[in-house]
């Protein structure tokens, strides 16, 4: 009896060590707690910082989400079931304003609104992008810290090569010499085969000039047709809360973590320069404030920390004067810069019934996998149907060219994505499917973030710029085509039918146009509203170290510093930013 009680004590014990730093309010935390760094988004980018500042005992560091934890739900483990956090409560449910260039429509624009951020609700493709892509940032910032050799040890700091969930042979579908089996998020290959797998590695062999296999499209050279890499581990999702914030580092004494908790405004704690280390956030119905006393993180997103900033007085002097806010700060590139990519669907009807639209179409096969996934944690559920990509760079003597200057970072950077999904596609409708998700991955298109109202709480005006540039429109005609070329090789013949939905009418250049413009929408890819710039420039908004121009106490970590979009999806080059800035914080005060 005394060893069962003593059990119980030593788990009690445990359990509280273990979540007790974790909080369902800012009224939770011990009284009298004082804090070093405050970490503003408990998101991608912020649970790096967290957990790697908190690697120091000397450092007390408190995060503060706006959303709720990401334990139990289900959604946010089960790869598949991916689609269905969109518009739930772990999404802050974003709308765009009318997209005038895209037929006035306004859009949903997903973010993660869950400890995690978007990591926890994502489609978890992994893809770092070019070395040009980085070797830019180091060009346009003046710090070569920032380019692929340097940033290298980065990504891989973050990554944890783990196997497929069906411990498949992987030989031949990844290089080992660019990864590590030593970091934090797990990374793997698709862990269940799609039918369509055979025909993708066929149509590289007999297209191989226009479509080549390439091993590894994470080793800085994206370029061809690869096995998708993506933020999966033992068939469930990865992301930066399971990740960083493993039972483990929410022990430590020095974290403090706090949910359901909105800051609404950073605020001036005195200084020459403004120094910017108190946060306003809510208590309910509320408001107090906390003040750190190192340094304050932005690490809202590319959405929420340009609207936080704006709200608190940092932006273009002009504009807050227009909403009668007092200018704290004036940095007129805050909001502005916001590039994502934009993608159109390209389906056809497959001649197959061995397609993920199977599962969707039947509830009770539906429910069979789901079972099957949660009692050994394989099948279809693993993955979401994509198992390759085709990363296509356009040709320098295309006749976009002529017009427009090239967007990319450089020769091995692709222009256009092919996404290419064993079912499913925008609005196909019933029947098994087979295509692509044509994306432009490095849009020339420019948005912005703007406020609505002086309210918090009101959400900010997000206006993508949807195809304003009509490089975008050019390139996905281009991907579109390039798309019909892939699915019309040898390996397709007999497999691929006509086209479906709405696309079935694309049939001549100008009905292609008419479909792009009624039909493209954005990839949930936002950068570049908080960009960094050399400390010189006389534009942007953060410095290469991450801390905001002119003020003093405060940095901002997330996608927005990305003064461009990688050529890929933007969550991997996220975790490597952070884990630099991380050691940047440090070496500061250290």
């Amino acid at each position: 009896m005394l060893s069962f009680i003593l059990s119980l004590w030593i788990s009690a014990t445990f359990f509280v060590s273990c979540y007790g730093a974790i909080h369902q309010s800012f009224n939770d935390l011990p009284p009298g707690s004082s804090f070093d760094f405050i970490v503003v988004g408990g998101g991608t980018a912020g649970c790096v910082i967290a957990s790697r500042l908190s690697e120091n005992p000397r450092f007390n560091v408190l995060v503060i989400e706006s959303g709720p934890s990401n334990e139990g739900v289900l959604d946010a483990q089960v790869p598949f079931l991916e689609p269905g956090l969109i518009l739930s409560p772990f999404d802050w449910n974003f709308t765009t304003v009318p997209q005038t260039s895209a037929n006035g429509k306004s859009m949903l624009y997903p973010r993660g609104h869950i400890l995690g951020g978007s990591s926890s609700i994502n489609a978890m493709f992994y893809t770092r992008g070019s070395s040009s892509d980085f070797d830019r940032f180091a060009r346009v910032t003046g710090d070569s810290g920032w380019s692929w050799g340097e940033m290298l040890p980065y990504i891989l700091k973050n990554e944890k090569w783990v196997p497929p969930a069906d411990n498949h042979p992987t030989a031949g579908q990844f290089n080992p010499a660019f990864h590590s089996l030593t970091g934090m998020t797990s990374v793997s290959l698709p862990g269940f085969p799609q039918g369509t797998d055979g025909r993708v590695i066929q149509t590289t062999k007999d297209l191989k000039d226009e479509f080549p296999f390439n091993v590894d499209m994470n080793s800085g050279n994206p370029l061809g047709v690869g096995w998708l890499q993506g933020s999966i581990g033992n068939g469930e999702r990865s992301s930066a809360a399971t990740s960083y914030l493993t039972s483990q580092v929410v022990a430590r004494p020095n974290l403090q973590i706090v949910l359901n908790t909105q800051v609404t405004r950073v605020l001036e704690t005195g200084g020459k320069s403004p120094s910017i280390r108190k946060v306003e956030l809510t208590t309910g119905s509320k408001l107090t404030t906390v003040t750190a006393a190192k340094e304050v993180i932005l690490s809202a997103g590319s959405i929420n920390t340009p609207h936080l900033l704006l709200n608190s007085g940092i932006g273009d002097k002009n504009e807050l004067a227009k909403k009668g806010i007092a200018s704290v700060l004036n940095l007129p590139s805050v909001g502005k810069n916001l590039t994502d990519q934009v993608l159109v669907s390209a389906t056809w009807f497959a001649n197959s019934n061995n397609t993920i639209d199977s599962i969707n179409a039947n509830k009770t096969l539906f429910t069979q996998l789901l079972d099957e996934w949660q009692k050994t944690r394989m099948g279809p559920m693993t993955n979401a149907g994509v198992n390759q990509i085709a990363w296509v760079r356009m040709p320098d003597n295309s006749p976009i060219f002529e017009t427009f200057a090239d967007p990319s970072s450089g020769s091995n950077s692709p222009h256009i994505e092919l996404a290419l999904s064993n079912g499913g596609g925008l609005g196909a409708g019933v029947g098994h499917f087979v295509g692509a998700g044509v994306a432009v991955v490095t849009p020339m298109s420019r948005g912005s973030v703007t406020l609505n109202t002086t309210n918090p709480f009101d959400q900010p005006l997000i206006d993508l710029g949807l195809l304003t540039s009509n490089f975008d429109i050019l390139a996905l005609k281009a991907g579109v085509a390039s798309a019909r070329r892939f699915f019309a090789g040898p390996a397709w013949k007999g497999y691929v039918l006509q086209p479906a939905g709405a696309f079935a009418n694309a049939t001549t250049d100008q009905l292609l146009h008419d479909y792009i413009v009624a039909n493209a929408f954005s990839t949930s890819h936002p950068v570049g509203t908080a960009s960094m710039s050399a400390k010189t420039a006389n534009f942007g908004v953060v410095n290469p170290d991450l801390k905001v121009k002119g003020a003093d106490g405060i940095r901002i970590v997330d996608a927005s510093v990305m003064p461009f979009i990688p050529c890929g999806h933007t969550q991997a080059p996220v975790y490597a930013i952070a884990e630099r800035a991380a050691d940047l914080i440090k070496a500061d005060w250290q």
